[in-house]
């Protein structure tokens, strides 16, 4: 468990006052972000594609929001025949 303190990270203890805010839950779950078999996520390139490769709704790289409602329909990857399922 890691904890979380407004001195030290304010922007990542506001986001989880947040979610708690709305959810009832101020537990957040990091896990590692990549595709099943593919490394993991190391650039914001990377990130972006594994987010447009995914059922990930939204993506947030330090300020920048992307929303995949709102990103070119032609940049999506496939991931879904690549990999046998678990």
């Amino acid at each position: 468990m890691q904890t979380v303190h407004r001195e030290t990270n304010p922007a990542y203890y506001d986001l989880i006052e947040r979610f708690n805010q709305l959810t009832g839950c101020p537990v957040l779950v990091n896990t590692s972000f990549n595709v099943r078999s593919e490394p993991i996520v190391c650039t914001p390139e990377d990130a972006f594609r594994c987010f447009m490769g995914t059922e990930i709704d939204m993506l947030v790289v330090g300020n920048c929001v992307l929303r995949k409602e709102q990103q070119n329909p032609a940049l999506k990857v496939d991931y879904k025949d690549k990999f046998e399922p678990d």
